[in-house]
């Protein structure tokens, strides 16, 4: 069987590739207010332009603009809807290294996002004739770390209210994303993954949540946001457990949380973290039906230690004893850059490693076909 000719593909990325120096002192010189947004915007669209032309020199089909636009995965967009602001307060967990995210708080009604970002991926299907992705954080990154305590009563008394102005609203985004020439989006979730982890269930339980209720609430938000969706968009999506300059907040195999989020989740490929033990072993991926596609992250954007290609062939091996070759593909577990900070490796690491996905890929599911 050849390479996937559409999305997801057998050698597919998450998102995310490390900022270049340059692009991050001149980042750094627009927040001090030495140089103007526009003079940002150009050295942003030669960086992205590189980084396009970098992808595709090394075969993979999926393009992003690296997310070399913003700040953060999902703080950017997330507080671009109406009703979201930041929030500088932390809730719960730390990073395994220590470190804290601010997270979000949602002060009045959630209306449309304002769509600054889809400046982004337009520049993207601009420039390559590949296939370009969009990544935004998924609905329940909204609630995920902050629960009730982020949202006020005021505005919200019913939580009902409040989960059908955010569907409302993601949905809206999904459609003037495909208007705009959008066909592979990615939802990005770190709660399936976070909701494996005993002391975050812990955590969950305490603030009065039912873990098991919150995989199926944020499970049915996203395949509600996407019900209406074109048939010829494509969206998956996106799980780990933190990543924060190599660093990460939770750990535990996926067996609780698997069932029910196979069950109630509704996207067309599931990026799943599969780069250390942290992760669990395979077993659980017998829950996923014939038609989902799993994405395994077994090539870790972490760490600079390059894997083999016989240690990736072994743990695909691993995989197929609980689902078909046919509905597996290739991926880091994770992006290199999540954060603007990136992670604790190189770019020829990071080269080296997505060369080495389709290298795999190529070699796993047969020659590349456009």
């Amino acid at each position: 069987m050849s390479i996937a000719s559409k999305p997801p593909f057998r050698a597919d990325q998450v998102g995310s590739l490390l900022r270049p120096q340059r692009l991050l002192e001149k980042r750094d010189a627009w927040r001090q207010g030495n140089i103007s947004s526009q003079e940002l915007k150009e050295i942003e669209d030669q960086e992205i332009s590189k980084v396009i032309d970098f992808q595709q020199e090394i075969g993979l089909k999926a393009i992003t603009d690296g997310e070399f636009r913003r700040d953060y995965w999902h703080l950017d967009f997330i507080c671009a809807f109406d009703g979201i602001e930041l929030n500088e307060e932390t809730y719960g967990h730390a990073f395994s290294g220590g470190g804290t995210v601010s997270t979000f708080k949602v002060a009045g009604k959630i209306g449309n996002n304002n769509g600054f970002m889809r400046e982004h991926i337009g520049f993207v299907l601009n420039k390559t004739k590949e296939v370009a992705k969009f990544c935004i954080p998924a609905p329940g990154m909204t609630f995920l770390r902050s629960g009730r305590s982020g949202i006020d009563r005021d505005v919200y008394p019913d939580l009902d209210e409040f989960w059908e102005d955010v569907i409302r609203a993601y949905s809206n985004e999904v459609q003037e994303l495909y208007k705009l020439g959008c066909r592979y989006l990615q939802f990005d979730d770190v709660s399936f993954a976070y909701l494996c982890d005993s002391t975050f269930r812990e955590d969950i339980l305490e603030r009065g949540d039912n873990p098991d209720e919150l995989i199926k609430i944020f499970g049915n938000a996203i395949s509600r946001c996407v019900a209406e969706k074109p048939s010829d968009m494509v969206i998956t999506t996106h799980m780990c457990r933190g990543n924060f300059q190599s660093t990460w907040m939770t750990s535990g195999g996926y067996e609780p949380v698997a069932e029910i989020m196979f069950d109630n989740l509704d996207t067309d490929g599931f990026f799943m973290e599969y780069d250390s033990d942290r992760a669990g072993g395979f077993e659980p991926l017998r829950f996923a039906n014939k038609n989902q596609t799993i994405i395994l992250g077994l090539v870790s954007s972490k760490i600079p230690t390059i894997e083999t290609k016989d240690e990736i062939k072994r743990r695909i091996e691993e995989a197929e004893k609980y689902i078909p070759i046919e509905n597996l593909c290739l991926s880091p577990q994770c992006g290199f850059s999540s954060t603007h900070h990136g992670n604790n490796l190189s770019v020829d690491d990071q080269r080296k490693k997505l060369e080495l996905v389709v290298e795999v890929a190529d070699e796993v599911w047969g020659a590349v076909k456009s």
